[in-house]
Parts: structure tokens; C-alpha cells; sequence
């Protein structure tokens, strides 16, 4: 990959800030990659309890122990409510856990659409699903800018899965009203779209500021959450789009073997606490 060795044998401690007092933190037994790609700041530590762990830019993006929580309901939800999934976009997404999900289904096309080469390189290297999904006949792995190629591409898809970063760096443009407004020029006629929208408690003003362009652009916006340990707040607020479907008719089955998500955790996502509810207005 790039040359440098690994970091082995360390004893530091990782500290993402949430406020200027208070956040999350992970002493690393190991610095297992660190470096600059053109695009951002990538790290990958191994922690005693949440394993590897993957940092771009100085937040945590995923790890080995909580991933299943975030890319289960990213993807699950999404696929339960469509008639007949077939054609899949992933913008974002290089370290594979949402095309793991997406690949449980019998889809017939996956597109993945990440930014920097690197992300997918070190995901490779130190996550063990990553490997297999691409190698699947059903993925084509693009390596470009989403915004650009949401402005770009004619294909259409039945599902689009947003598995962005927060709003820094490379990923600003995929929290946009231009980028969900393009993001409608690839709906089939029962395209659904799934976004991650930030932290309900942390997040709230932006995630207001995007439930009011949203429903300028969609005739169904709804908000759901989500556990996630690792992630500010310990709790995850994503959106589903649509012009015609709605995510409480369920239409299928999940698959077996997974270990959040079933048809109760799907239902009682979409009830939001009241904090959450009467922020969004």
C-alpha cells in the first residue's frame, strides 16, 4: 500500500471532541495506519474492546464491534419497504459495510461511488468484509466524486444508499439541496432514497435546516434513529425518500443473520422521541 510500515505496540489515546468538553475517546494498543491521502486524514487504531477502528479526518467512521448497528439500518429499512429492489447506488461507503448489507439481497447491480482510493485500499487491508463484496459480480466500483456523479450519470437505480461522512472536507457537497435535488434524475418510479442525517442531540439545527429543503424535493420525508455506540450521542438520526413509497408498508423479509435489524426494531425506529419530533418543525 503506501510504503509506511504500521505502528505497533503503542500505548496513546484517541479523543474526538463533541463539544469543547466533553466527547469520546479510545486507547489504542495499537496504530495500525496513519496518513494523509489527497482527500483527508485516515487513521485505522485496534482498541481492546471495539477492535479496528477507522478515523477519517479525526472522527470515527466505523468499527469491527458496533459497525453492524449503523450500516444494518442504513440499508435494512430502505429494502424492506421496496417492491422489487434490482439496481443499488452507494455514494460513499469505502469501507463496505453498507455493501455488505446491500449484497444479503438478490439485487442485480451495485453501484459504489467513493471519492478517495485510499479509504478503499486501507478498508481492504484491515476489514475483512470489504475484499469479498467487491470481488461479487454484482459490484462496479467507481472511484469519483458522488456529487459529480450524480450530476453526471444517466443510469437509474431502484435504491440509493448515502453512507456520507460528516459535512467536512470531501463529503460538504453530499449534505446539499443541489446534491438531493440531481439525486431525483436516478429514481425509478418507486425509488427510495437512505441518507445518515447526523446526531439528534448534537445535530439538530442542521438536521432541521435539511428536513426543510427535503420536503421541498420529496413528497415522503421521514426520519428514523439508531444506536450506534461509537457515533456522538450514541444515537443516529438517517432519512428516508421517496415519491411513493412509504416505510411502514412493509414489503419483504430481512435477511437471516443479522444482528440488529428485524420488522419491531424497523417499526419503532420511525417513532421519534419528542425531542427529536419537535425539533424537525
Amino acid at each position: 500500500m503506501s510504503g509506511k510500515k504500521p505502528r505497533e505496540d503503542v500505548s496513546i489515546e484517541f479523543k474526538e471532541y463533541h463539544t469543547p468538553s466533553s466527547g469520546i475517546f479510545f486507547k489504542a494498543s495499537k496504530q495500525l495506519y496513519k496518513q494523509d491521502s489527497p482527500y483527508q486524514k485516515i487513521e485505522v487504531i485496534e482498541n481492546e474492546h471495539f477492535g479496528r477502528v477507522l478515523i477519517l479526518d479525526g472522527l470515527v467512521q466505523t468499527t469491527e464491534k458496533d459497525e453492524f448497528f449503523y450500516h444494518e439500518m442504513l440499508v435494512h429499512p430502505v429494502f424492506l419497504s421496496h417492491p422489487e429492489p434490482r439496481s443499488v447506488l452507494i455514494i460513499g461507503g469505502g469501507d463496505g459495510g453498507v455493501l455488505k448489507e446491500v449484497l444479503r439481497y438478490p439485487v442485480e447491480n451495485v453501484c459504489l461511488v467513493e471519492i478517495d482510493p485510499q479509504v478503499i485500499k486501507v478498508s481492504q487491508e484491515y476489514f475483512p468484509w470489504l475484499s469479498p463484496c467487491l470481488k461479487d459480480e454484482r459490484t462496479e466500483l467507481i472511484i469519483a466524486d458522488g456529487t459529480e456523479f450524480i450530476g453526471q450519470t444517466n443510469k437509474t437505480f431502484d435504491i440509493v444508499c448515502v453512507d456520507s461522512s460528516e459535512p467536512v472536507g470531501p463529503s460538504v457537497s453530499l449534505h446539499e439541496e443541489d446534491f438531493y435535488q440531481n439525486m431525483k434524475r436516478c429514481f425509478r418510479e418507486d425509488g427510495i432514497i437512505a441518507a445518515q442525517a447526523g446526531s439528534p442531540f448534537y445535530h439538530l439545527d442542521s438536521i432541521r435546516k435539511k428536513n426543510g429543503f427535503l420536503k421541498s424535493l420529496f413528497k415522503i420525508v421521514n426520519f428514523y434513529s439508531s444506536p450506534v455506540p461509537t457515533y456522538p450521542g450514541g444515537n443516529w438520526a438517517f432519512v428516508f425518500l421517496s415519491d411513493k413509497v412509504h416505510p411502514l408498508d412493509i414489503k419483504g423479509n430481512p435477511p437471516e443473520g443479522l444482528k440488529y435489524f428485524n420488522p419491531d426494531i424497523h417499526r419503532a425506529a420511525f417513532s421519534l422521541p419528542n425531542f427529536f419530533k419537535d425539533g424537525l418543525d
